[in-house]
């Protein structure tokens, strides 16, 4: 699959759904937009912002105009997720953003999102653009257990607030289908695997582990990742509940060895193997994101003893 690709997902009871390839960070196979063609079309999550016109042709081929769509549902305000959300408002007149109340505000005004996020990439920002604010008049605030009515079909909101405390996944119970956020990992269908993402500054060990069983017991049959595409879900939620804890074990135990949290950082960022799949840049920096986040969280942890 390469960047601006479009993929029909056929898996399961899944019908109308695609995603496409922006690619995000120059890296194909990482950042995917779903797109429902229901009878009030949707987009779960936006992308970067950077190449959202990607979006918009995927729309088209299949069969969605700007003026159709009336949903864009954001499973967090990362701007990985939802930095194109004022784009795609813009060039769809007709949708509404939804998106977890503790998010909103940065929808509505993205500057405290923008500088978050510069410091928590550092150098990869150039893959970024300066997100378009989204009027507020055109943001629906969600909590759990709030659905999305597209018509033919619904979509039921979880608060899953490990990864972010604005992070929801979107359900469609009819169809055994869960858009996971980052609630699941990382698919990276290479290697049929799943990989951590555990970034700063909001990264909390226990709570992730809490969503990935609140997923467990949704009883997906189809996960939806953004990073990257549908799989069944068969195991991939057991998967991730042992991955993610050892990868907090590895870094907590290099700390003690190193003492020193830059060269924590760059021995994962030298030992990331997924340069074959994302690019050497890529893999090596989402390794030392993934580093941070576990450091703040090992900090939070410390104080709170």
């Amino acid at each position: 699959m390469a960047i601006g690709d479009l993929t029909e997902v056929t898996l399961g009871d899944c019908s109308d759904l695609h995603y496409v390839d922006t690619g995000m960070f120059d890296a194909p196979g990482f950042g995917a937009v779903y797109i429902l063609d229901a009878e009030r079309p949707a987009v779960v999550d936006s992308g970067i912002g950077t190449n959202y016109e990607r979006v918009l042709d995927a729309m088209a081929a299949v069969g969605v105009e700007p003026t159709d769509l009336e949903v864009v549902a954001l499973t967090h305000v990362h701007l990985d997720h939802a930095g194109g959300a004022g784009f795609l408002a813009e060039a769809c007149p007709n949708a509404t953003v939804a998106v977890h109340e503790i998010g909103a505000s940065h929808v509505a005004d993205p500057s405290r999102l923008v500088a978050g996020t510069k410091a928590a990439v550092g150098d990869q920002w150039e893959f970024y653009t300066e997100p378009k604010p989204v009027p507020e008049s055109r943001i629906r605030e969600l909590a759990d257990g709030d659905e999305l009515d597209l018509g033919d079909r619904r979509l039921r909101v979880h608060h899953a607030p490990g990864h972010a405390p604005h992070q929801v996944v979107f359900e469609n119970r009819a169809e055994r289908t869960v858009f996971t956020a980052d609630a699941a990992g990382i698919y990276v269908r290479e290697r049929d695997a799943v990989f951590q993402t555990s970034p700063p500054a909001n990264f909390d060990l226990e709570q992730c582990l809490a969503d990935v069983r609140m997923l467990r017991d949704l009883n997906p049959e189809v996960l939806c990742y953004p990073h990257f595409g549908a799989a069944e879900a068969a195991g991939r939620l057991d998967e991730y509940e042992t991955v993610l804890p050892e990868w907090v074990e590895r870094v907590a135990e290099k700390r003690e060895e190193l003492g020193d949290d830059e060269a924590v950082a760059d021995h994962f960022a030298a030992a990331a193997d997924l340069g074959d799949v994302w690019g050497e840049r890529k893999a090596r920096e989402e390794a030392r994101l993934n580093v941070r986040g576990v450091l703040g969280y090992l900090d939070e942890r410390e104080s709170g003893e």
